[in-house]
């Protein structure tokens, strides 16, 4: 029996790429071979360097070129190489994390599972606006797609989107789910049902460290991580929270690791660091330098773990993250999470204070962070995600698969 699993752009290390390899993974254990489809080459082979988790021997159907380039737009396509997948394969599931797949359903004999990470009716549909989440409002997608040229690229993708989205996923898929109970609720505004909640799992070769080092033996480090990326809002932190920090906490220094392997990203990272010069901070892209912020682009993941593991704080500064892999990483080395409350990182990571600090305004990012530096809190971060396995997110898809 085979199982499709069906994603726009395998090429690159991400939340929706680590769902969709424990996807595969959690149905190869129920005894079905997975089918990885996604619209351009990749390299299976990588996934077991960023995740753990061999990807190597599944049969794959994509377009025969490599692209980095208009991964947007490569949302549209993605029904393509599923397409040819199920009349090669004629699986027997197909599990796909876009919404762009009414083509599949034309000849539909197998049963389908869609995984949301977010809405995007919200954001296209002109019902929604005034709800912060439309095009315009929100700034997760406005931060990414709000200047020219993107607003361009981005208009071509919506119209796009209507061409190939299906309608409501509750009459198109046998299975909805979505990534974190902020999701869901958006999901239930949008379609007037509530899917089922499925946390993506941490990634098997991050380690939920046994005894994380005391507060006291820790440095008043401020760490950061995820891809060098207009919506990560890295120039935000460093013109608006790092300047007060280092006022209200001396000591203190900001580490942020970012992938920056395309030029957009490069450009980004210059500009960050072209940012935080103008602000009067010291900058460095080494941590053996004197330097009040750090930006380390493609460092390993063994000197991110070694930096987290002297830190003290974690900083998330995406608002409306949908989920936050960085989040649920930092929080497995012991580090107090300070994260915007919104999205998913506040609700299921963070529990909405449980088990970290939120904020809303740079003077409110500024206090929590202070407040983590400087004083333990009595929160055990790694409670939150002892739980987010990779062998109990199998067993939770194996159920709704039955």
């Amino acid at each position: 029996m085979y199982a499709v699993v069906a994603h726009h752009y395998w090429g690159t290390p991400g939340g929706g790429q680590l769902v969709c390899a424990a996807t595969a993974w959690s149905l190869d254990a129920t005894g079905r071979t997975p089918v990885l489809t996604g619209t351009f080459k990749f390299d299976p082979a990588k996934y077991r360097e960023w995740y753990g988790i061999d990807l190597s021997k599944y049969p794959a159907v994509t377009f025969p070129i490599s692209a980095r380039a208009f991964g947007l737009w490569a949302r549209l396509w993605v029904w393509r190489p599923a397409a040819k997948a199920v009349r090669k394969y004629k699986p027997e599931i197909v599990f796909i994390d876009e919404v762009t797949y009414k083509p599949l359903l034309k000849e539909k004999d197998y049963k389908l599972v869609e995984y949301i990470h977010f809405p995007f009716e919200v954001v296209v549909d002109p019902r929604f606006k005034g709800t912060g989440l439309a095009y315009g409002e929100d700034p997760y997608i406005m931060e990414r797609y709000g200047k020219f040229p993107l607003n361009l690229y981005w208009k071509t993708f919506v119209k796009g989107l209507r061409r190939y989205m299906r309608e409501n996923p509750f009459h198109a898929a046998d299975v909805v789910l979505v990534n974190s109970k902020w999701t869901a609720e958006v999901a239930k505004m949008v379609y007037g049902e509530r899917p089922a909640v499925l946390n993506p799992p941490l990634p098997p070769n991050v380690e939920i460290v046994e005894k994380p080092k005391p507060f006291d033996e820790r440095k008043p480090w401020v760490v950061m991580l995820g891809r060098f990326s207009q919506e990560k809002r890295y120039h935000w932190v460093v013109t608006q929270v790092a300047p007060r920090l280092f006022k209200e906490v001396p000591e203190a220094r900001l580490i942020i690791f970012g992938g920056a392997a395309t030029p957009t990203l490069q450009a980004y990272k210059e500009r960050v660091r072209r940012m935080a010069q103008e602000a009067g901070l010291k900058v460095a892209e080494t941590l053996d330098a004197d330097a009040q912020v750090y930006l380390i682009a493609n460092a390993p993941r063994r000197l991110i773990n070694e930096a987290m593991d002297r830190a003290r704080a974690f900083l998330h500064a995406t608002i409306n993250e949908h989920w936050g892999i960085a989040v649920a990483e930092a929080m497995a080395r012991g580090l107090t999470p300070v994260v915007h409350k919104s999205g998913g990182a506040w609700t299921d990571l963070a529990e909405e204070g449980r088990y970290g600090l939120g904020y809303q305004t740079a003077e409110e990012a500024v206090e929590a962070l202070a407040k983590a530096l400087t004083q333990p809190l009595g929160l055990d971060p790694r409670e939150r995600v002892a739980s987010l396995t990779l062998d109990n997110y199998a067993k939770a898809l194996s159920r709704y698969v039955r």
